[in-house]
């Protein structure tokens, strides 16, 4: 019996670190020529997993050659840090202390938890599809850009033939059959970080987080890069270098998606809601893909402090970010691009004219550039936030979680949102973390707001 897993077969890895090699500016072509010699493939375009299996010979060449491209010289190594120290040294606008906590109340979080889970479920049953699949599926409908729920109802049967919805989610991510909202990991890890919380406080440790997941992450509800540092520590290798090791996803877009409640629970603390989530994303992610996760937390955490607006908050983000890194030039053309375009269908078309050929849909630069996008142009509207994530492609239900996160802070309440939006949603999650499968979102702002009162 052969078992094929996504994202941890060796043969499937060398591909998509190859492609990482060619945007660090390290030369890996006599690498890449020994492989494509050997019989080796290139990596997976949509899903995890190639087929067939890989002969024993192929694999071990894949894992030699997975070790000789981490040896490469990087040239963009000094201006993409990973330690903290230097993160700071290289950010010359680095926040400083603040100067007083705001209170974040439960209903602010309340928001953003829901804001959350909407964002997601939008963007769930059209994740992996291409572009001009996700618009015919939206405009044969008349929701374009999305206003509300996908449906396949009034989709001609060719079009749903053409572009199907993503299988594991249209069971339950369109109008007509939302009850409540489905497991996900882009759920799975904010509950997993408010346990980091109440278990270790804000003192936590990367080793504290690496153990927890341990305890009570299945490791089938891994993915990315996530999966390969869980791998990394069954087989005993230490946080950090369990991002390092033989891990092409270390740049791709986990960390980002794991950064919320270290924001929410920093209301007006940027510096502070970066440096908690830089502990959190070091476990699995390096340069780039550690940005992700502290720029969004530092923007979170200007929002759970309602003194801004969403254009304050992406610019508080980009103070943590290191100012000459492809994140913050990812950032920063997102924003400008929003700018200077009207219709948000050409910025994401440009957007894509950059990205699309080179990156994955799941890394974190294509994705940081797309929210970064879909935000500004939104200019903090709930609706047109998440709606406008969605449409954009790529890693959907990730970025409509995160605009939906940010959105929903920015507008103060439950009530405050759209209620075609929340009342699906049941107040009711399912989740395979301990403790809070079925839990109520106004129990989790209650959970989260007593973890922002801790010291």
């Amino acid at each position: 019996m052969n078992v094929r897993l996504t994202w941890v077969q060796p043969e499937d890895l060398v591909g998509h670190e190859l492609r990482q090699a060619a945007q660090d500016g390290r030369d890996a072509r006599e690498i890449e020529a020994r492989w494509y010699a050997a019989g080796g493939a290139p990596a997976p375009d949509r899903a995890g997993a190639s087929e067939p299996p890989a002969p024993p010979r192929l694999r071990a060449l894949a894992e030699r050659l997975l070790d000789e491209l981490a040896l490469l010289d990087a040239p963009l190594a000094a201006d993409e840090p990973t330690g903290l120290d230097e993160i700071v040294a290289a950010c010359p606008h680095w926040p400083g202390p603040a100067e007083r906590t705001p209170h974040v109340g439960r209903d602010r979080l309340h928001a953003a938890w829901l804001g959350r889970a909407a964002g997601c479920l939008l963007g769930k049953p059209v994740e992996k599809l291409p572009l001009d699949g996700i618009r015919a599926l939206a405009r044969a409908t008349g929701n374009w850009p999305p206003a509300g729920w996908f449906t396949a109802h009034g989709v001609p049967a060719e079009l749903l033939a053409a572009h199907p919805w993503n299988r594991r989610s249209a069971p339950t991510s369109l109008a007509e059959n939302i009850d409540g909202i489905p497991a996900d990991d882009d759920l799975d890890h904010p509950l997993l970080t408010l346990l980091l919380l109440q278990r270790h406080g804000r003192s936590f440790t990367t080793a504290d987080l690496a153990r927890l997941w341990l305890d009570e992450l299945p490791a089938g509800r891994a993915f990315t890069a996530e999966r390969i540092a869980y791998g990394n520590l069954l087989a005993g290798v230490e946080p950090p270098e369990t991002a390092r090791h033989r891990n092409p996803f270390r740049e791709w877009i986990g960390a980002q998606i794991r950064a919320d409640v270290h924001g929410w629970t920093h209301p007006g603390d940027p510096a502070g809601a970066a440096a908690q989530a830089h502990r959190d994303a070091v476990l699995t992610h390096t340069g780039n893909g550690v940005y992700g996760a502290m720029f969004t937390a530092a923007a979170l955490a200007v929002a759970a402090g309602g003194e801004s607006d969403v254009h304050g908050c992406l610019a508080a983000g980009l103070r943590v970010v290191p100012p000459h890194s492809r994140y913050a030039r990812a950032i920063r053309l997102g924003i400008e691009t929003a700018r200077t375009e009207g219709e948000f269908d050409t910025v994401v078309d440009r957007l894509h004219a950059v990205y699309a050929d080179t990156h994955h849909w799941v890394h974190v630069l294509p994705n940081a550039a797309l929210l970064a996008a879909a935000l500004t142009h939104a200019d903090g509207d709930f609706t047109r936030s998440i709606g406008l994530a969605v449409s954009g492609g790529w890693d959907t239900d990730s970025n409509g979680a995160t605009a939906g996160s940010l959105a929903g802070l920015l507008a103060g309440g439950p009530d405050a949102l759209p209620e075609h939006w929340t009342a699906p949603l049941k107040n009711r999650l399912a989740t395979s973390v301990p403790g809070f499968d079925r839990t109520g979102f106004d129990t989790l702002a209650a959970l989260t707001h007593q973890e922002a009162l801790r010291p």
